[in-house]
């Protein structure tokens, strides 16, 4: 937008004391012309522009001229700009770098580089996120359904939802809406999604009510779990669970007691384990993790390969 072009051009000129047209319209990703033309628009507003001519020349701001900045404190700056920085981490645009170039004008004892809070809300699949987070952002402010192709436990499919959020939960992203399928309000992870896109469709916004992200709502504890496990599986119960999540046995092995959600999820978890941990119960999972470790013994005795395997049915 011109609007925030101009405040981005304006902050720019604060912080450096010249600047040229060029390196002007590559920051912002627009022709030189329309660079000209901000700066024409920034001196009608009258901010006090100057053009110096010459080597070391280009276009500056007047001596002595600065922004108000009294409601924001140093800490109050770097932790909205550790903010921005969390959210740059997965934009697919210059959006987010040109919101902070704005919001740090000034003398540099206001902003300095000593950073203490560094935020990536990225992850392994970066380059598809980033682009689905755009797409999304848009559909919602435009209005407009989205449609995708899912992969959810209950089942694969296609689905056409109205977005409203965007969610960062979990370690993960989600998009909450209506799902014309369900008739209901749904959490859509975004990893999931293939094919996203905008639809032509738009739609009359509903009440929306907040989602529950409660752990306890999303993720019903139903399942006991004891199990013992091996001295140097520590770190991981530790990292995933907290330090208080087992108690030390005589042995030196480690009695962990959990509540756990789902039993799918609990078997595969556990089998992550290799031979480092023994279930105690529930005896359903004991007797998936037998069953497992019987068809693990029998893919590797049968020999390499699943061809070899058939061919010896």
């Amino acid at each position: 937008m011109k609007t925030d072009r101009l405040i981005g051009i304006l902050s720019v000129l604060l912080q450096q004391e010249r600047s040229t047209a060029p390196e002007l319209a590559a920051k912002f990703e627009v022709s030189r012309r329309t660079i000209n033309r901000d700066i024409e628009a920034l001196c009608k507003a009258g901010i006090p522009i100057c053009t110096f001519q010459g080597a070391g020349g280009g276009i500056g701001i007047m001596e002595g001229y600065r922004m108000d900045r009294t409601l924001l404190t140093s800490k109050d700056m770097q932790m909205i700009l550790a903010g921005l920085r969390s959210l740059d981490s997965v934009s697919g645009s210059s959006y987010y770098g040109q919101l902070m170039e704005k919001l740090k004008p000034g003398a540099s004892d206001f902003v300095s580089g000593r950073d203490s809070v560094l935020i990536d809300l990225s992850s392994w699949s970066k380059e598809s996120l980033a682009p689905k987070i755009s797409l999304i952002q848009d559909a919602v402010e435009e209005r407009r359904q989205i449609a995708f192709y899912y992969y959810a436990p209950g089942g694969n499919g296609m689905r056409n939802i109205e977005p409203y959020y965007l969610i960062f939960k979990w370690s993960s992203w989600y998009v909450w809406g209506w799902c014309l399928k369900r008739k209901d309000f749904r959490l859509f992870k975004l990893n999931r999604m293939e094919a996203l896109r905008k639809t032509d469709l738009g739609f009359e916004p509903r009440k929306v009510p907040m989602p529950d992200l409660s752990n306890e709502r999303i993720f019903p504890a139903n399942i006991r779990v004891r199990a013992l496990f091996e001295p140097e599986t520590k770190w991981r119960l530790v990292e995933e669970f907290g330090p208080r999540c087992f108690e030390v046995q005589e042995d030196g092995r480690l009695l962990f007691q959990m509540d756990y959600t789902d039993e799918d999820t609990l078997v595969n978890w556990l089998l992550t384990f290799g031979a480092k941990v023994e279930v105690l119960e529930p005896e359903s999972v004991r007797a998936r993790l037998l069953e497992a470790a019987k068809r693990i013994v029998w893919f590797y005795e049968k020999g390499r390969g699943g061809e070899k395997t058939r061919n010896e049915k």
